[in-house]
C-alpha cells in the first residue's frame, strides 16, 4: 500500500489525528478548548472540512483521560521522526520498541507559571487536545535543526533542597516574558541516562543534555524574555557535564543550615533522600539500602554540597544562602544571570517575593527558627556528622566573595 492508501484505510479518527499533526494552526485553535463537549463539536467540524466523517461517539472514544501520564508506559510506537513544531514541549523520555523516545504535550499558550514543571504538565494533560494526540518521536529528534544551536539558558539554579529554590524560580517566572523550567522530569531522565552510560562518548552525552534543555526552552509565547532552568538537588553531581554543555551559562547554588534542611525532609522526604527511590545510587553511598532514612538523607544532602565545592573551580557559579532571600534575587542573582529587570519586572518580582512559593495564597516568611526548634538530637547529630563541614566551607567561600 502507498502512504495515501494506508491513510485512507485507517479509522476516521486516526486519519484526523494525522491531519491535525500536520496543521499547527488547527492545533493551536483546538488547544484552547477545555470543555470536552465543545471540543468534540469543533473536532467533528474540523474533520468534516478535511473530508473526514467522525461521529460524536468516535470522537469521545478518542479522548481517553490519562492524568498521571500512564500512556508513556504503554510501549506505543513512535508516531513521527521529527519533533512537533509550535507549542509542544518534551514531557518524558520513554522506552519504545527497543529504543528511547520522547513524548510531547501541547501547552496551549500557557506559561510555565506553576511551582514545578510537573504541575503545569498535569494541567496540560487534562486538555482534550493532549488526550486526542500523543506525539512520540525518537530521542534524536530533540536535536536542533542543522545550523541552529539549542537555546542556552541565562542561568541554572542548583540547590541543596528545601532552601528557597522554588521561591527564586517563582520570582523569576513572575515576569511573564521569561521561560522558567522548574525540575522538569525530561532533564532528570537525561541526566540519569548520561550518568549511567559512561560507555557513551562524552560528546554524545553533552549533545543530549544540550538538546533536552534547548527543547524545553522554546520561546513558545514569543515574549523574548530570559530562560532559566531550576534543576533537581542531586544534579550538582553532574555539574561538569552542565559546564561542558553550557560553558557560558552562569549558575547559582542555594544552600541552608543543615539542620533546617533535614527537618524539612523528616516531615516530608524528597525522593532524592530516600534509599532506593532512584533507579541508581547517584551519591556513591555504599550499603545505602541498609541505612536508616535519616542517616542516608544527611549523607546524600552533604554529598550534594560537596560536589559544588569540588566543581566550583569550573567557573560561572555563585553561592547564595537561604538567609539572603528574597532580597538576593534582585540584588545578586539577576545581575549574575545578566538579567536587567525593567520597572514592570521589578513590580512582579516584589509581588512574588511576598508569596510562599509552594502555597501562593500564603505570605513568604523564613521559618528557620521554627525548624531549629523542631530538630531532635539524632537529627542534629546526623547534620553535624555529614553536612556541617560542607556548610562551613560554603559559608567561607561565599563570605570571601569567591564564585
Amino acid at each position: 500500500m502507498t502512504d495515501t492508501s494506508l491513510l485512507d484505510a485507517a479509522a476516521p479518527i486516526d486519519r484526523f489525528r494525522t491531519v491535525l499533526m500536520a496543521d499547527s494552526a488547527l492545533q493551536q485553535r483546538l488547544s484552547g478548548i477545555a470543555e470536552q463537549e465543545i471540543f468534540v463539536d469543533a473536532m467533528i467540524a474540523a474533520a468534516a472540512d478535511a473530508g473526514i466523517a467522525i461521529t460524536p461517539d468516535e470522537a469521545n472514544a478518542g479522548l481517553k483521560s490519562d492524568p498521571l501520564g500512564m500512556w508513556r508506559f504503554s510501549g506505543a510506537p513512535i508516531t513521527s521522526h521529527t519533533a512537533p513544531e509550535g507549542d509542544w514541549l518534551p514531557i518524558a523520555i520513554v522506552p519504545s520498541m527497543g529504543e528511547l523516545a520522547v513524548d510531547w504535550a501541547h501547552f496551549a499558550g500557557r506559561p510555565l507559571a506553576d511551582s514545578f514543571f510537573e504541575d503545569s504538565l498535569r494541567r496540560a494533560r487534562h486538555q482534550p487536545l493532549n488526550r486526542l494526540v500523543r506525539p512520540r518521536t525518537p530521542l534524536q529528534a530533540l536535536a536542533a535543526p542543522a545550523g541552529e544551536e539549542p537555546r542556552a539558558p541565562a542561568g541554572f539554579v542548583f540547590h541543596q533542597s528545601r532552601c528557597g529554590s522554588t521561591l527564586v524560580s517563582q520570582m523569576l517566572a513572575a515576569d511573564v516574558r521569561n521561560v522558567v523550567v522548574s525540575e522538569a522530569a525530561p532533564i532528570d531522565s537525561i541526566v540519569q541516562l548520561v550518568a549511567a552510560r559512561t560507555d557513551v562518548p562524552v560528546e554524545q552525552r553533552v549533545a543530549l543534555l544540550r538538546a533536552i534543555v534547548g527543547a524545553l526552552g522554546r520561546d513558545r509565547l514569543g515574549g523574548g524574555g530570559h530562560y532559566v532552568v531550576k534543576l533537581d538537588s542531586w544534579h550538582t553531581l553532574a555539574l561538569p557535564l552542565f559546564r561542558l554543555a553550557f560553558p557560558d551559562t552562569p549558575w547559582i547554588f542555594l544552600y541552608r543550615d543543615p539542620v533546617e534542611i533535614l527537618v524539612s525532609h523528616a516531615r516530608m522526604a524528597g525522593a532524592q533522600t530516600v534509599p532506593g527511590a532512584m533507579p541508581f545510587e547517584p551519591y556513591g553511598i555504599e550499603n545505602a539500602a541498609e541505612m536508616a532514612p535519616d542517616d542516608y538523607a544527611a549523607r546524600a544532602l552533604g554529598r550534594t554540597a560537596e560536589a559544588v565545592i569540588e566543581h566550583l573551580g569550573l567557573g560561572g557559579g555563585m553561592l547564595v544562602n537561604y538567609e539572603e532571600l528574597p532580597e538576593a534575587v534582585e540584588a545578586r542573582i539577576l545581575p549574575h544571570f545578566g538579567i536587567v529587570p525593567d520597572e514592570a519586572a521589578r513590580a512582579a518580582l516584589a509581588a512574588a517575593s511576598g508569596r510562599d512559593a509552594k502555597a501562593p495564597l500564603e505570605r513568604f516568611a523564613q521559618d528557620s527558627d521554627a525548624k531549629q526548634q523542631a530538630a531532635n538530637e539524632k537529627l542534629r547529630a546526623n547534620a553535624a556528622l555529614h553536612m556541617d563541614d560542607p556548610y562551613r566551607r560554603l559559608e567561607g567561600l561565599r563570605r570571601a566573595g569567591k564564585k
